[in-house]
């Protein structure tokens, strides 16, 4: 007899789009809870924080695990690893690889897949076939498992809008004061007598406010001197400079 989550893992597809969590950011399932029998995406391991849950992962375009999380339920010997990232991974299901003829070597028991010496089994699933071929029964491999918990590089999204919801709020108008202050503060330091030449002056005063106050929010220095905010408007590059009007 083989146990549910074995079946489960075995079965169900990874790496899809969660139907569940359809317009959420990042929802492809990589998790395999061991009590449900079913895959979860992030959005879903929240709901199954108290369940024994299994991280898969890919390579080479196939389903792994980390031979450190398999091993707490599972017998592992003669199955042959590989390195991901400075950790060792078991494919979960068998890739069959088509031989005519078999020179001297070590070849997997079930798809004849050259492997290293001294293992036999290139994957879980090779493993699984074997034993119930041979003992008809995968019991004695089964480790008493009752908690199992994802690795702390396990990234669950907390907020996947946080990022957008803060982001409507940073636009240019936050750094800016009301229309009100600036009209006065501009006809106030004018004395020239146009009135076009003070709405162009306005119009002038008002553009360069809206960068210096953003970049002061920006290096948290905030300049209240009109005569400060004239001088680093000055100071900008490619901005041409004007005579005085008389």
């Amino acid at each position: 007899m083989k146990p549910a989550w074995l079946d489960a893992l075995y079965a169900e597809k990874f790496f899809v789009g969660c139907p569940y969590h359809e317009t959420a950011k990042k929802n492809e399932k990589n998790v395999c809870c061991l009590d449900c029998c079913i895959s979860l995406c992030p959005h879903c391991v929240p709901s199954h924080r108290y369940h024994r849950l299994l991280q898969v992962r890919r390579y080479v375009y196939h389903d792994v695990i980390r031979l450190e999380d398999l091993q707490k339920l599972i017998d592992c010997s003669n199955v042959q690893a590989y390195t991901i990232n400075s950790a060792k991974v078991v494919f979960i299901k068998k890739r069959p690889q088509n031989r005519q003829f078999k020179g001297a070597g070590n070849y997997c028991t079930s798809c004849d897949r050259s492997l290293q010496e001294p293992f036999i089994h290139c994957s879980l699933g090779c493993k699984v076939e074997f034993a119930m071929k041979r003992y008809r029964d995968i019991t004695p491999f089964i480790k008493p498992c009752h908690t199992l918990t994802l690795g702390p590089d396990y990234i669950i999204p907390q907020d996947l809008h946080a990022d957008d919801h803060m982001a409507a709020y940073e636009t240019p108008r936050s750094t800016v004061v009301d229309g009100d202050d600036s009209v006065s503060w501009s006809s106030t330091s004018s004395e020239l007598g146009d009135a076009a030449t003070t709405t162009h002056v306005v119009r002038k005063k008002r553009t360069g406010f809206c960068f210096c106050a953003k970049s002061a929010n920006s290096y948290k220095v905030v300049s209240e001197d009109p005569d400060d905010i004239s001088n680093s408007i000055n100071r900008r590059k490619g901005i041409p400079q004007r005579s005085p009007l008389c």
